[in-house]
């Protein structure tokens, strides 16, 4: 569990969603997704360690549930397998479920994130997977 190769694939994987996440919802979209808000409990001032540490929770536990999943077969490609997977869990099953019970955007915007974290986890997956085949220690 905190192999070197699961500790590096977390590091990766907090800097890829720490600044991919921040640059897609702050700044890629922010203006397409305040148009298809219907409740905005956001904060004005976030709190950026609260998020950093999250981040960092989020990226330990895909990077451990990879190395189970994986199997040893780590590339970008298998990450990027994983990772989309994760996404659409996340992002069409959660996001749905989440229209459903708490409507805070609109369906558009709701189809629009869940395709964006379809991308977004797959990315992660990719950059996981990616340092694992880098790190995994070699046989023979």
């Amino acid at each position: 569990m905190f192999s070197k190769s699961n500790l590096l694939a977390t590091l990766g994987a907090f800097v890829t969603m720490f600044l991919l996440g921040y640059g897609i919802w702050e700044f890629l979209l922010a203006d397409f997704f305040a148009e298809h808000t219907l409740k905005n409990f956001l904060n004005e001032n976030m709190n950026m360690g609260l998020i950093a540490a999250s981040n960092v929770i989020m990226a330990f536990v895909l990077s451990s549930v990879y190395s189970k999943w994986a199997r040893g077969h780590h590339s970008a490609k298998e990450g990027l397998k994983f990772g989309v997977w994760i996404g659409v869990f996340m992002g069409f099953g959660m996001g749905l479920l989440n229209h459903a019970v708490m409507g805070m955007m609109d369906m558009t915007g709701t189809l629009v994130n869940s395709i964006v974290e379809v991308v977004f986890y797959g990315i992660i997956g990719a950059v996981i997977g990616l340092i694992y085949q880098k790190t995994a220690t070699k046989e023979g």
